[in-house]
């Protein structure tokens, strides 16, 4: 057994994130963040990982949400720290230059659906549960989750989600465009790393470069999103690595991209 909070294995450039408080059904408390971002300050230097993927310990959550524990002993100001703490380092796993996909293996509820929503994918298994339940508590989501909801499905979807503090199942879910697909829950992982070994199979730059296209370009007008897009492109061609994907198509083979 570990008292680590956060487990990390690497495996061919395949990263494993694992939220590890399974009696607390992965319940993010302070300790758990801390060490949340230790792992990030390391993840943004190692260039070995090409995708990530991030689950919870045990069998019923992904991460339940905040520890309510530590929400009820919050003031006005340590609240809006939190809060910001929290929305940065979330922004800073968004923003790293590879993929990230989310294993909802159980519960994922408040500060741990806001997680998910962080990542590129999210893959739900079909026990997987949902929702942002902060106002049955008195309070609303704070680490970046109202934005992220009304991007993924929309201005009146996520306005009933948090207004009504609904749970919902992982079909419905995939229903209204929360997670790309729902899978057996044996399969959760087997399938995330499949995913995984798919984006692993492309150009390294490509990837990185599109992510900032789709992330960047996401809230401009569209003239400025094209703009991205563009330069983003011609970076590209300047890459080894399109010079090799052109030339084996052509040549009708399979490309050899440099790993980096």
């Amino acid at each position: 057994m570990t008292d680590r909070l956060i487990l990390f294995h690497q495996h061919e450039g395949i990263g494993l994130i694992t939220f590890n408080r399974p009696e607390a059904h992965n319940a993010l408390n302070a300790a758990m963040v801390e060490e949340f971002k230790t792992l990030l300050d390391h993840l943004e230097k190692d260039e070995t990982i090409r995708v990530l993927i991030l689950t919870g310990a045990g069998e019923k959550s992904f991460i339940s949400g905040s520890d309510i524990r530590e929400l009820a002993d919050r003031t006005p100001l340590s609240g809006v720290k939190q809060s910001q703490f929290r929305q940065s380092l979330l922004t800073r796993m968004e923003r790293l230059p590879i993929p990230s996909i989310a294993a909802i293996n159980g519960y994922a509820f408040g500060g741990g659906l806001e997680v998910a929503m962080a990542t590129t994918l999210r893959i739900a298994s079909e026990k997987a549960k949902m929702g942002q339940l902060e106002v049955n508590l008195g309070i609303i989501p704070g680490a970046g989750g109202i934005k992220r909801l009304i991007r993924l499905i929309g201005f009146g979807k996520a306005a009933e989600f948090i207004l009504t503090g609904k749970m919902i199942d992982a079909t419905e879910a995939y229903r209204i465009g929360l997670v790309n697909r729902v899978v057996p829950y044996g399969s959760l992982l087997p399938e995330c790393e499949r995913i995984a070994q798919t984006i692993i199979e492309k150009g390294p730059v490509a990837i990185e470069y599109a992510l900032k296209a789709l992330y960047t370009g996401y809230d401009l007008s569209a003239d400025a999103a094209h703009l991205i897009e563009s330069l983003s492109l011609g970076i590209c061609f300047s890459t080894q690595d399109s010079k090799e994907g052109l030339l084996a198509f052509l040549e009708k083979r399979k490309p050899r991209f440099e790993r980096r």
